[in-house]
């Protein structure tokens, strides 16, 4: 895909806050898949500052806290700190992050 970065480093954005066009230059670190679907639970105007990335090839999501998108391979993932979001938000966020999402649901 042309233009689409497909860095296999872990990404944690930090100095980056999730505005919604940076999706299009995003690929899941996992599988390179372009593009990803963003699930907003809280927004203003174009950033976002809670939610999901979801990649539709692999069904890995990556979570947004506090307007950074936290992009890293399973193994570098918290587990706590994404059970804790995921039950938080269990009522916003679909289904397929929440009952069948990698690397972890509820």
């Amino acid at each position: 895909v042309t233009g689409v970065q497909t860095c296999a480093l872990p990404i944690y954005l930090s100095g980056y806050k999730m505005k919604k066009n940076l999706l299009d230059i995003l690929a899941c670190p996992m599988c390179k898949n372009h593009p990803l679907e963003l699930i907003e639970i809280k927004s203003k105007n174009e950033e976002i500052q809670e939610g999901a990335i979801y990649c539709t090839s692999c069904n890995r999501h990556f979570l947004i806290i506090e307007e950074i998108p936290v992009m890293l391979p399973d193994e570098l993932r918290d587990k706590k700190q994404e059970n804790e979001f995921l039950q938080k938000n269990r009522d916003l966020l679909p289904e397929k992050i929440i009952k069948q999402g990698k690397p972890w649901h509820l």
